[in-house]
């Protein structure tokens, strides 16, 4: 039995440039791990097949399930006649923006991976990766990083200094296909200041990193969801350094430069959402 740590992702920056020919958008994002995690735990099994339970409801248990598409995917690109039991604890929240099922599948590759002795390296299987999901390879590496292309693209930076980030999510689910599918590339007037937030990253200054702060998907949500724009509005009254909707959202963070500030916030938000987490970059 082993068992692996799936970590959440925030988007510090989320930039798009154009929608390309197959269909997918030319993105360019900074993307960071926040030390709220499932945990999966691996079992092998004496026949071949793929079981998976989840502590969370209404989570699908066969091929639309990213962990079981990674198990299977590892399965017949090495060989392995193995079958394998996949317990996830779920404690990131389902379609919130912050690559629940993606760093699921990630944390299935790598352990696996180990489970199985085939001794991938990192990039081998963010390769693999990105045949599951564009997220996936980033969560195969965590940390910092930019990605690009799809978002399986990733440059790797140096970690930051252990932030604390306030996250909230609305009682909704945002469907990131229904997101994009409403974009408009081409009439984006702000787009993200990438190079400013590799700069700020680089200071570990909740202020500056904070003022680098930009989605263009944000408009999209606001528009269809206007009580993820009111909450954003509560993180900043509550006193955050910076806000911001990660990914398609509908989840949204604030990075705040003290704990007991941060708890403060917390608390206050307790009365707008059930769905409150206080961590940290990781």
């Amino acid at each position: 039995m082993l068992t692996e740590k799936a970590q959440a992702k925030i988007n510090l920056t989320l930039d798009v440039h154009y929608k390309r020919p197959d269909g997918y958008h030319e993105v360019e994002m900074v993307m960071q791990t926040v030390d709220l995690s499932d945990h999966l735990q691996f079992t092998e099994r004496s026949d071949s097949e793929i079981v998976l339970n989840c502590t969370a409801p209404y989570i699908p248990l066969d091929q639309r399930n990213l962990v079981y598409q990674a198990a299977q995917l590892m399965k017949e690109t090495y060989g392995v006649s193995k079958g394998i039991h996949i317990h996830i604890e779920k404690r990131i929240p389902v379609a919130a923006g912050l690559a629940g099922g993606s760093s699921d599948a990630a944390a299935t590759l790598r352990g696996l991976n180990r489970l199985w002795g085939l001794g991938l390296s990192l990039d081998e299987l963010a390769l693999l990766g990105a045949k599951i999901g564009s997220d996936v390879p980033f969560c195969i590496y965590g940390g910092t990083a930019i990605a690009r292309g799809r978002g399986e693209l990733i440059e790797r930076l140096p970690n930051v200094a252990p932030t604390w980030v306030v996250l909230v999510k609305p009682p909704i689910a945002v469907s990131t296909a229904d997101v994009y599918g409403k974009l408009r590339a081409d009439q984006i007037v702000h787009h993200p200041d990438t190079a400013g937030m590799m700069q700020a990253l680089l200071t570990g200054d909740v202020k500056q990193i904070s003022s680098k702060l930009g989605n263009v998907l944000e408009n999209v949500t606001f528009a269809m969801y206007p009580e993820v724009e009111r909450l954003k509005l509560q993180l900043l009254k509550f006193g955050a350094q910076g806000a911001l909707m990660s990914g398609s959202g509908p989840t949204l963070f604030a990075l705040v430069e003290r704990e007991q500030k941060a708890i403060r916030i917390c608390n206050a938000l307790r009365g707008f959402s059930r769905e409150v987490y206080l961590c940290r970059f990781f």
